[in-house]
C-alpha cells in the first residue's frame, strides 16, 4: 500500500465513530492532515481501481449536496473491528 498504515487506521477509527459519515474537510481537521493527503489515502483505501488494481474497498465517498462525505463500507467496518479487537497474545488492541 502506498499510504501510511497509522493514517489508514486513524481514518478507519474516525469513520467507525461516525456511522452517518464525516465530511472531508472535518475529517482533515480531526486527523490534522491536508486535503491532498486525505484524498490520496481515500483513493488507496476506497472502492475505485488505481492503475488497473482494485481498491481496498474500505471507504466510500458520496456527494451530499455540495459536500463530500466519507463512510465505511462493510469491508471497512470489518477491518476496523479487527484493528480494534484485543490481540489474544498480549491483551492489547492493535
Amino acid at each position: 500500500m502506498s499510504v501510511e498504515a497509522p493514517l489508514v487506521e486513524a481514518v478507519l477509527a474516525e469513520l467507525a465513530a461516525a456511522p452517518a459519515g464525516i465530511s472531508l474537510p472535518r475529517l482533515c481537521k480531526r486527523l490534522g492532515v491536508r486535503m491532498s493527503v486525505l484524498l490520496r489515502t481515500l483513493a488507496w483505501i476506497g472502492e475505485a481501481s488505481i492503475g488497473g488494481a482494485p481498491g481496498a474497498g474500505l471507504v466510500h465517498v458520496v456527494r451530499n449536496g455540495d459536500r463530500e462525505i466519507a463512510l465505511l463500507t462493510d469491508a471497512g467496518r470489518a477491518r476496523q473491528a479487527a484493528l480494534a479487537a484485543p490481540d489474544a497474545a498480549t491483551g492489547t488492541t492493535r
